[in-house]
């Protein structure tokens, strides 16, 4: 399938979106509630939309029928970015999304998300399931009539796609990148411009210049957006997205409405789903990553010590301005910020200590 017929078939395909479960007609049986779930993936999308399609599908087995979901991807409904205000005013009744993309609303929103030299996938769940990360999250929520889990995670993300290699901190000047959440702060502290975009529209502006590099997810799911045919260049490690955490969001006062029996078995469901996508990126990202190689010549590259002492320096002045946001803001950075200090310095010694050791006697590279 060519990519334009793809993106087409998951993008706006109006108020009649394709139901996870099947309402009874003509209203809900007595008993049973509604849950209309709007996402910012386009439909079928592999990765995010497939994810988010799964979980949609799976609440009403775990709640034996009496959640009735309807799923809606981006644009069905409503547009990407409009489904945080279509929740929280109860129009809806959830979301799935990455929650950074509402940092505008608060800063704090980009730290259940991703946010720069933050945290990998397991001391993302260490911070949000020991260390009070779901706490905050509530308290933020509280603000915006919101409830939500972590539903999704798509792991370390690759820096970026770009029509030209990257010496130095230098060469972020002038360069207009789509790259949203406290990342794309970042990269403004270089000199660049940061774009925020759906992905349906990425791949659109990469071919025709309107941006001059991309970041997305990582080479399973970048494969399918076809940036290669856009930018050789192929950048890693992603600081700006460690762990992507993703969140099904949901409406405080629908949410409350529920039993307790509905209640945990949206939360288990979120947490199946959670390590679930996490396994499953990981997988393919394996697979894909050697496709762009050998299929369609893709230039892998490690940004340079220049370039991330830059990135860590600008990080710093970005976290103190998130910092002077709000006390919650930085009540948030501060919690995170211990967890990041006290399981990075464990991660060191078991998980990247192990890995690196094992690559070297095996000979495993990048």
């Amino acid at each position: 399938m060519k990519r334009r017929e793809f993106l087409k078939t998951t993008a706006v395909a109006g108020a009649a979106g394709v139901a996870a479960s099947t309402l009874a007609a003509p209203a809900i049986a007595a008993g049973r509630k509604e849950m209309i779930i709007v996402s910012t993936w386009g439909r079928d999308f592999p990765g995010l939309g497939t994810s988010a399609q799964r979980l949609a599908a799976r609440i009403p087995e775990l709640t034996e029928g009496r959640i009735q979901v309807k799923y809606f991807a981006s644009g069905e409904r409503v547009g990407a970015f409009d489904s945080f205000d279509e929740v929280a005013s109860g129009n809806s009744q959830a979301y799935i999304a990455a929650d950074y993309y509402w940092k505008g609303k608060h800063p704090g929103w980009a730290y259940f998300t991703a946010v720069p030299f933050g945290l990998v996938f397991s001391e993302m769940e260490a911070w949000m399931k020991f260390g009070g990360g779901q706490q905050l999250h509530d308290e933020l929520g509280d603000g915006f009539g919101v409830k939500g889990f972590p539903c999704g995670n798509t792991g370390v993300q690759m820096g970026g796609w770009f029509n030209k290699e990257m010496n130095s901190a230098s060469d972020f000047k002038g360069l207009k990148m789509r790259i949203p959440g406290l990342g794309g702060d970042v990269l403004a502290k270089l000199g660049a411009s940061p774009v925020s975009l759906p992905g349906s529209q990425i791949y659109e502006n990469l071919v025709s210049g309107a941006v001059d590099a991309t970041e997305w997810v990582g080479p399973w799911n970048d494969y399918f957006m076809k940036f290669y045919e856009a930018a050789k260049y192929y950048y890693y490690p992603g600081m700006h997205e460690p762990a992507s955490q993703l969140t099904l969001g949901m409406n405080k006062k629908w949410w409350s409405s529920l039993s307790k029996t509905d209640q945990a078995a949206i939360e288990a469901g979120c947490n199946e789903e959670n390590t679930r996508q996490m396994a499953e990126t990981n997988y393919n990202n394996g697979t894909y990553l050697n496709r762009l190689v050998k299929d369609h010549g893709v230039k892998v590259r490690a940004f340079n010590d220049d370039i991330y002492d830059s990135f860590g320096k600008a990080a710093t002045e970005v976290f103190a301005e998130v910092q002077a946001h709000s006390p919650l803001a930085a009540k948030i950075h501060k919690s995170f910020a211990a967890t990041r200090a006290d399981v990075g310095r464990w991660m060191l010694l078991s998980d990247a200590g192990y890995i690196n050791q094992r690559n070297r006697v095996l000979g495993i590279k990048a």
